[in-house]
């Protein structure tokens, strides 16, 4: 990798982490006198600017539904949240309980609303269920990502229908978003790959290092969920994600030369 590229990924890193603390000051010092829209309007603009800061551009296709929804993705990287929360800020996330344990991240994580699922204990899901069909009655929109974990980006890993029981029981429409991260030379960008033993850090410094990196967000028409079973629901929504990503994923792409991660 050249001199030039490494000091524009620092350059990209140090954008990234004036943001968040930015970020975090708005957190700690604004939002409790803001109201839910100006806390939504806040939480667009640092999820984007994020973005921007790692040198991510944001492409959007199709529109939210209004009122209240379960949006459901398929799962690439941590950056999803940002991508997503760009568009429909609202957004509560159900996220594993390990975010609160990332330091800085999980402060703006807890501003979000985000809902808290601990995958070790097997009857956390229930609660955490709960919570989302109170948020729904509610009239609020509430994501998840029912891989219950990230892929490489190149096809969808099977969908758990547990949590979408929290839509079918507050008869909540159910929105799909196909979420796709490609780079100059790859229609799925191995850049934005966060699998296996990837440390934040890596997956920071392989970000910062994209070459026209874009993340590529398609919001699929929202389905009803009323009386349906939870299980063919899930596997409904993940072949519209699919179809959705089928085009991209057969296109063939060349091999570009890996950044190497700092020493």
């Amino acid at each position: 990798m050249t001199l030039a590229r490494r000091l524009r990924a620092a350059w990209r890193l140090a954008r990234a982490v004036v943001h968040g603390l930015h970020g975090l000051a708005v957190v700690l010092w604004r939002f409790p006198w803001l109201d839910a829209a100006g806390r939504h309007a806040r939480i667009a603009w640092w999820a984007a600017g994020m973005l921007r800061a790692l040198g991510l551009r944001l492409d959007v296709q199709g529109t939210f539904r209004p009122a209240a929804k379960l949006i459901v993705a398929n799962h690439v990287s941590w950056l999803d949240i940002m991508a997503i929360h760009a568009v429909c800020p609202q957004a509560r996330f159900v996220s594993k309980a390990d975010v609160r344990h990332w330091p800085l991240v999980n402060r703006l994580v807890d501003a979000a609303g985000t809902l808290y699922l601990e995958r070790e204990k097997r009857r956390d899901a229930l609660r955490v269920v709960h919570q989302m069909a109170d948020a729904l009655a509610a009239g609020q929109t509430v994501a998840v990502f029912p891989e219950g974990t990230t892929s490489d980006g190149h096809g969808l890993l099977p969908f758990h229908a547990n949590l979408l029981q929290a839509a079918i029981a507050t008869a909540t429409p159910v929105q799909p978003v196909a979420l796709r991260y490609a780079d100059a030379t790859h229609a799925v960008s191995p850049a934005a790959e966060f699998t296996g033993d990837t440390t934040l850090a890596q997956s920071l410094w392989r970000l910062a290092c994209g070459e026209q990196l874009t993340v590529h967000v398609r919001v699929l028409p929202a389905t009803g969920s009323a009386h349906a079973d939870r299980r063919a629901l899930a596997e409904l929504v993940r072949q519209s994600i699919a179809e959705a990503l089928a085009p991209h994923l057969a296109e063939p792409t060349p091999t570009a030369t890996a950044c190497a991660e700092p020493r």
